[in-house]
């Protein structure tokens, strides 16, 4: 019997691909990419890159919730961002989510992104009931 647990949020869809939003493992959460706008979604309606931001850190936060956790039980984020300039407005908006929590984070800048994505972020978290 495995002890890893598949975590699926209730409040996004279901993913495309062959994977879970997260998986848990003896008390560490690790979320998969979340993208700041969908397939189908206009220009318009994903908005600029920190509107993107703050899309991909609501995707995380639900799934965070799900598996028992909230945004303070953050270790470690990845944001990879589809152009270098775009991340003074990334991470103003990063910096604006988490407020005073500073996990360790990465950002890796990409190149084009899926859906004409213009960010995507993973993360990895505690959870103190698993």
């Amino acid at each position: 019997m495995s002890s890893v647990r598949i975590i699926q949020s209730n409040e996004l869809p279901v993913p495309g691909g062959h994977y879970s939003h997260a998986t848990l493992h003896q008390g560490v959460l690790y979320i998969s990419g979340q993208l700041g706008r969908t397939a189908g979604m206009s220009d318009a309606e994903a908005g600029d890159v920190a509107a993107q931001t703050r899309r991909a850190l609501s995707s995380v936060r639900a799934i965070l919730r799900a598996a028992g956790s909230e945004l303070p039980d953050l270790l470690k984020v990845n944001i990879y961002i589809a152009d270098v300039e775009l991340w003074p407005a990334v991470n103003a908006a990063y910096a604006a989510v988490l407020g005073n929590h500073r996990p360790a984070r990465a950002v890796i800048p990409t190149g084009p992104l899926h859906f004409g994505a213009l960010v995507e972020i993973d993360a990895i978290a505690a959870v103190a009931h698993s």
